[in-house]
C-alpha cells in the first residue's frame, strides 16, 4: 500500500506552500460549522419536542409516548409538564481528507483523459490518412484512365495516318505507273516518228548522193542496188537502242528542267556493251549516273536491220522524253 501510494505521489503535483496552515484553518472552520449545526439541531429538536408533547396531553398523566403525525393529534387541553431535554447526539467524527489518495485519483483521471485524447487524435489521424490515401488512389486511377485514353487516341490517329499514307503511296504508285506508261507510249510514238523522219531523210540523202555519182539516181525509189547502201546504221536503229535502254533507267527525282546527257557506247561485234563514256553531262549527276547504270544493265544491244552492229554509238537521253 505504501509503495502504491509512493508511486501515485510521484505523479502528484508539488505541495502548495502553507498547506498545514490551510489544513488547520479548514479543520477549525469545519469544527465551528459542526458546533453551530449541533446547537441548531438541538434547539430545533427541543422546540419540536415541546410542541409534540403538548399535542399528546391526556387527562391521565402517562409517560411520554412516541410522537404521532400532526394530523391525528387532538388539540391539547392543558399544557404538558416539562420533560428533561434528551441527551445531545454524539459528535459527528470529522473525516480527515486523504491527500495522497486524492492526488492519485486526480493523476489517474488526468492520465485517463490524456489517453482518451491521444486515442481520439490517433483515430482522427488514421481517418485523415485513409481519406488522403483514397484521394491519392482515385487520382492515380483517373490519371491511368486518362493515359490509356490518350494512348488509344494516339494509336487510332497513327493507324489512320498509316492507312492514309499507304493509300497515298498506292495512289502515287498507280499515278507513277500510269504516267510512266503514258510517257513510254509517247516516247515510242516519238521514236517511231523520229525514225520515220530519219528514214525519209536518209532515203533522200542516198537518192541525192546516187544522183551526184551517176549511179542511177534517177531510178526507182525502191531500188535494191547494194551501191546505194551507206556505211552507217539505219535511221531507226538509234531509236531501237534508246527503246532497249530506257526501261532500265531508275530515276525518281523530280526535275523542273529536262536536261540531256550524251553517252558514247562501245559495242562488240556480237552486240555486247564494252564500255560507256559521258561525252556531254546534263548538269545533274544523279541523272547521268542513272543513264550509265541503265546502259550497263542492258548488257546486249540488238542488231541493225541488215544484221550489222556499229562499233560505237553516241546517244542522248532526257528524263522527261
Amino acid at each position: 500500500m505504501a509503495k502504491a501510494r509512493s508511486q501515485h505521489l510521484e505523479f502528484a503535483p508539488p505541495a502548495t506552500p502553507g498547506l498545514l496552515r490551510s489544513v488547520a484553518l479548514a479543520l477549525l472552520a469545519h469544527g465551528l460549522l459542526l458546533m453551530v449545526l449541533t446547537v441548531g439541531i438541538q434547539w430545533k429538536h427541543d422546540s419540536v419536542q415541546e410542541t409534540v408533547e403538548a399535542e399528546l396531553w391526556s387527562s391521565i398523566p402517562v409517560p411520554a409516548a412516541a410522537p404521532a403525525p400532526l394530523e391525528e393529534t387532538p388539540a391539547p387541553a392543558e399544557p404538558a409538564p416539562e420533560t428533561p431535554p434528551p441527551p445531545p447526539p454524539p459528535p459527528v467524527p470529522v473525516v480527515q481528507p486523504d491527500l495522497a489518495a486524492e492526488a492519485a485519483i486526480a493523476t489517474a483521471r488526468a492520465k485517463a483523459e490524456r489517453l482518451k485524447e491521444e486515442k481520439a487524435a490517433q483515430a482522427k489521424a488514421e481517418l485523415a490518412k485513409a481519406l488522403k490515401d483514397k484521394a491519392l488512389k482515385d487520382k492515380l486511377a483517373k490519371e491511368k484512365l486518362a493515359k490509356e485514353k490518350l494512348a488509344k487516341e494516339q494509336a487510332a490517329q497513327e493507324k489512320l495516318a498509316a492507312e492514309k499514307a499507304a493509300k497515298d503511296k498506292l495512289s502515287k504508285q498507280q499515278a507513277d505507273s500510269k504516267s510512266q506508261k503514258e510517257q513510254k507510249r509517247k516516247q515510242e510514238l516519238a521514236d517511231a516518228k523520229a525514225a520515220k523522219q530519219l528514214d525519209d531523210l536518209r532515203a533522200q540523202n542516198l537518192k541525192r548522193i546516187a544522183g551526184m555519182a551517176g549511179m542511177g539516181g534517177n531510178g526507182a525509189a525502191n531500188s535494191t542496188s547494194t551501191s546505194l547502201k551507206g556505211s552507217g546504221p539505219s535511221a531507226g536503229y538509234a531509236g531501237r537502242i534508246v527503246a532497249r535502254i530506257k526501261p532500265n533507267i531508275v530515276f525518281t527525282d523530280d526535275l523542273r528542267s529536262n536536261p540531256r546527257v550524251e553517252v558514247e557506247i562501245r559495242i562488240s561485234p556480237s552486240g555486247d556493251i564494252l564500255s560507256t563514256r559521258i561525252t556531254q553531262s546534263s548538269g545533274v549527276q544523279s541523272w547521268d549516273d542513272a543513264v550509265v547504270r541503265a546502259i550497263q544493265k542492258t548488257e546486249v544491244l540488238p542488231k541493225d536491220i541488215d544484221g550489222s552492229i556499229p562499233t560505237s554509238m553516241q546517244i542522248g537521253f532526257r528524263p522527261k522524253d
